[in-house]
């Protein structure tokens, strides 16, 4: 991924997005931009024109954490965005050339899968930051099953989300799960710009997809912690989710989501229905990931 140009078009699109108004400017009635000019956010951070400039065409080489926290508070950046700034800062500074990392063993403990086995009133499945399925406990398997029953290993929500016409269906909120999927690919792209498997999905999904693409330009970054999911599940119908999800620090990159319902909800009685079936039901539902110690 090109490091400077993501620095420059994240700092351009953040400026875009903070009217005047936002942060107090009194402004004539002949502007032409759409958000802050550059003098303004400089003036805002309190660094001159020419050294913002400098920034917002990619060259952070040097920039001060000081001068990153003035400049995130300027362009009214949330915690996503400002740590994704300041991945690109770290990205940016000088030394031995790195050479982009291969992909990173996709193995489970079996202490690890014990633990997400012994969880069976919800749904829970580890992903990593490439959005590669890694493992579930049988429920998160019969949930996710459209998705693993595809041939591509391993499974992948990304490629699902852009590239299979059931996603649509699956997701009744697609536009907000691609947004969503988007934006947290762009938050890992800046914590590890030289993670050559997560350069080659991005390549993949660009050439493939035109709407990765347009949401890709965006520049949009996101932390996925908490949250609220719908699915349309093809066994057991509509199901409301919330989810919680736990980064896995021994396997940096990992993260761990549980999926709960409402007590005495629909989707209560529908996550029941989903066990029963995936104990009963003659289709297979893969395991997604290999196990070592």
């Amino acid at each position: 991924m090109e490091s400077r140009n993501d620095v420059s078009e994240f700092l351009r699109t953040r400026r875009a997005k903070v009217t005047p108004e936002q942060v107090n400017l009194i402004v004539g009635s002949n502007r032409r931009v759409p958000g802050l000019r550059r003098e303004e956010v400089a003036t805002l951070a309190s660094v001159s024109v020419d050294y913002y400039a400098r920034l917002e065409r990619g060259n952070l080489s040097g920039v001060s954490d000081e001068v990153l926290e003035s400049i995130a508070h300027a362009l009214r950046l949330d915690e996503a965005e400002t740590a994704h700034l300041f991945a690109l800062a770290r990205a940016a500074q000088p030394g031995p050339a790195r050479r982009r990392r291969p992909a990173k063993p996709q193995e489970v403990r079996p202490s690890l899968q014990r633990f997400v086995d012994c969880i069976t009133g919800a749904p829970v499945w580890v992903r990593n930051e490439r959005m590669d399925f890694i493992t579930a406990n049988a429920l998160g398997r019969a949930l996710y099953a459209p998705l693993l029953t595809g041939s591509a290993r391993p499974a992948n929500s990304a490629r699902f989300v852009f590239l299979d016409p059931e996603a649509r269906s699956f997701f009744p909120d697609w536009e907000r799960s691609a947004n969503d999927i988007v934006a947290v690919l762009r938050s890992s792209a800046g914590q590890d710009p030289h993670d050559k498997g997560l350069s080659d999905l991005v390549g993949e999904l660009a050439t493939r997809s035109e709407d990765f693409r347009t949401r890709w330009a965006a520049h949009n970054v996101r932390l996925h912690r908490t949250g609220f999911k719908r699915i349309h599940h093809p066994v057991v119908g509509d199901l409301e989710l919330t989810y919680e999800a736990m980064e896995l620090p021994t396997n940096p990159g990992w993260t761990m989501f549980a999926y709960t319902a409402e007590p005495g909800s629909a989707t209560e009685e529908r996550l029941k229905l989903l066990a029963s079936w995936a104990a009963t039901s003659t289709a297979e539902i893969p395991v997604v990931a290999s196990h070592s110690d």
